[in-house]
């Protein structure tokens, strides 16, 4: 396996940090002064005229839709060991992958309609998704069953002759606040006796249609996330051609193990550059601060815990990009293993040291001027985002179970929860 990045990437690399010092750092604070701003005008809700002002300098600069590999309709695409350093890149200032267009949940859908959708879906929605005119949502997540065994959601799509119908209440719909959100996709059961993994089916609903309720938004750790927001809606008795349906009844398992493998490992690459730069701000100021007559930097235990930072980050990247390669080479389901392990990996690691950078900044750490208690309300959030910790351990551990018993590796399933 050759993990060494290519002339083309390499040139890519510094063309986008190129455009991190030009336009992305220096917008921080103005980015986050705007939401500010309309939340205090009693309006959240609002796209952002710094993410809005910069996108026509991604797409002029050649960094924009690099996340969809194989599409004729984004031939600028990379592969997904292309997209690793690009994508942690952007992990570092977690709301500029929008700026790219590369940013969740519009890279699951889009990848979902360019590989499961109509050629008439995707001129519909796919087309603008990837022009960046709209934004999108994946309803998959209930409020009323335990939705890290997907096969448990409730959601009916019912058919009713050119039509299917729609009830039922989702929540944790990640882009479900922002106004561009105009489609989502939708996973039910739309036959409850067939086999357990042939029940469920997914649907395209533009977000419009008639039935629809956005009940409430649901802040993280205190945040609201805005203007992209994470929406409970409730879906009573929503009609949409029969055509909407994405491959056919029973398939919606298959769709979410295409969607949700790289969306993990999006995440995973963006969780890396999270924590290369809570690493970046721990030296920053540990060399800045004094305790105890020298500096925070020379305390013994500040030391190691940078030195172990290091380490645990080399160690995520290089299982990220182990992943990477594998899709790109084997598949997605022969790198389950792979995927589902660094899903472990990259959200935790991240964690521990955006702590770790958190206890350096002391007080500062926890407050609002610095970014690391959002970064940490993320990272955390992570752990149950596109299946909590516990399920891809089950299935990490019944994988290396099954190299010593007489179990085909195929027949273990990898969870389908919701993704983001």
């Amino acid at each position: 396996m050759d993990f060494d990045y290519s002339p083309k990437v390499r040139q890519m690399q510094e063309r986008l940090l190129a455009f991190f010092d030009a336009h992305i750092y220096p917008n921080e604070k103005k980015f986050y002064a705007e939401i500010q701003a309309n939340r205090e005008a009693g309006n959240a809700w609002v796209p952002t005229r710094v993410v809005e002002d910069l996108k026509p300098l991604a797409r002029e600069a050649g960094l924009w839709n690099l996340f969809l590999p194989r599409s004729p309709r984004a031939p600028q695409g990379l592969s997904n060991l292309e997209y690793a350093p690009m994508c942690e890149i952007m992990g570092r200032a977690p709301w500029s992958a929008e700026v790219f267009n590369c940013s969740a949940p519009d890279t699951g859908n889009m990848e979902t309609f360019e590989r499961y959708a109509s050629e008439e879906l995707k001129d519909q929605w796919l087309e603008p998704l990837l022009r960046g005119e709209i934004r999108s949502a994946f309803l998959m997540t209930e409020p009323d069953v335990a939705s890290s065994d997907a096969t448990n959601i409730r959601c009916s799509i019912e058919r009713d002759g050119d039509h299917y119908v729609i009830n039922g209440t989702k929540w944790w719909s990640s882009g479900a606040g922002d106004p561009r959100c105009k489609v989502y996709i939708v996973m039910g059961k739309t036959n409850p006796d067939a086999g357990r993994h042939e029940q469920q089916s997914m649907i395209v609903v533009p977000a419009d249609t008639a039935g629809i309720t956005i009940k409430r938004f649901l802040p993280v750790f205190g945040y609201d996330d805005a203007p992209h927001g994470h929406m409970e809606i409730e879906l009573k008795d929503v009609r949409v051609p029969a055509g909407n349906l994405l491959l056919g009844e029973g398939r919606g398992f298959e769709i979410a193990q295409g969607r949700l493998g790289p969306g993990r490992i999006h995440h995973c690459m963006r969780s890396i550059g999270v924590a290369e730069r809570a690493l970046e701000l721990l030296c920053k100021r540990a060399l800045s601060r004094v305790a105890f007559g020298k500096e925070i930097a020379r305390q013994g235990v500040t030391q190691e815990r940078i030195a172990e930072a290091r380490c645990d980050i080399e160690m995520a990247r290089l299982l990220t990009l182990k992943a990477a390669f594998m899709m790109d080479t084997v598949g997605n389901k022969v790198a389950k293993a792979e995927i589902a392990m660094i899903k472990v990996v990259a959200p935790n690691t991240a964690l521990r040291v955006i702590d770790w950078a958190m206890q350096v900044h002391g007080a500062a750490g926890v407050s609002n001027d610095f970014p690391l208690a959002s970064w940490w309300a993320h990272q955390r959030t992570l752990r149950f985002a596109d299946g909590p910790d516990e399920v891809h351990r089950n299935a990490i551990a019944k994988l290396e179970l099954a190299k010593h018993m007489d179990v085909s590796a195929d027949s273990i399933r990898m969870p389908v929860t919701r993704g983001s």
